[in-house]
């Protein structure tokens, strides 16, 4: 599976005195709008956000597969055939039902919200980065504007993870209405596991209210399924 994120605008380098944490949520904030939309989109995605699901364990007595109390994940259809698998009255009355979107947020509830990382431990998924960081510096300088790119990039990959602790909002309120669920690429940045980053210069034209440190980031994210089996339909 993969996907492009866009980005444009600052990226200041955290250090041990500032970590960034404002901006680090701003990125989160600015994320939030494109991942949600890939989950209305992206045909698998799609029916997850859409179609319902019940969690629920076997028997304490089961001998056949998959085994006594074990958590299976089952879509409302094999429960209930009759019940719209897309919501209504019949299907929100099988305890449990809910979208599987709803599901992760409810596992991922913190700092007054739930979110929904794509890219969780629980799912054994990882995934790769490739990063065309466009700069206004000049071709080869790497720490003229706006501080080193490493740090830079750092900044950028919390941005792209769930935060921790309240503290890691950096203290920007949180919509409600707008960001319940949340969505974020990653868990945690430690499932990534690759990154690689191209820089060059900038050259679009710099508008009255930019920041020369501005930045434009087209960030190439591939997602990958140890098990191999996502393009049948796994549950992400």
């Amino acid at each position: 599976m993969e996907f492009r994120l866009v980005y444009q605008g600052r990226l200041p380098a955290a250090s041990a005195a500032n970590t960034r944490a404002k901006e680090k949520q701003q990125l989160r904030k600015h994320f939030h709008a494109q991942l949600r939309e890939l989950w209305k989109e992206h045909g698998n995605l799609r029916e997850q956000s859409e179609e319902l699901f019940v969690k629920q364990r076997t028997p304490p007595n089961q001998v056949s597969y998959p085994g006594p109390n074990v958590e299976e994940i089952l879509p409302v259809a094999m429960i209930a055939p009759t019940a719209p698998v897309s919501g209504g009255r019949t299907a929100r009355l099988i305890a449990g039902a809910k979208t599987w979107v709803d599901h992760i947020a409810d596992d991922f509830k913190r700092c007054g919200t739930r979110f929904v990382p794509l890219v969780r431990k629980a799912n054994g998924f990882t995934c790769s980065l490739d990063i065309l960081f466009l700069r206004r510096d000049t071709p080869g300088s790497l720490v003229e504007n706006g501080g080193d790119i490493d740090n830079r990039i750092k900044v950028l990959l919390d941005g792209l993870r769930m935060p921790k602790t309240v503290p890691e909002l950096g203290g920007v309120q949180i919509d409600s209405a707008d960001e319940d669920p949340f969505y974020c690429l990653l868990e945690d940045d430690k499932l990534i596991t690759s990154i690689s980053v191209t820089t060059d210069r900038l050259i679009i034209p710099r508008k009255a209210e930019e920041d020369v440190n501005d930045v434009l980031l087209v960030i190439h994210v591939t997602v990958v399924d140890p098990s191999a089996i996502f393009s049948g339909g796994r549950l992400v």
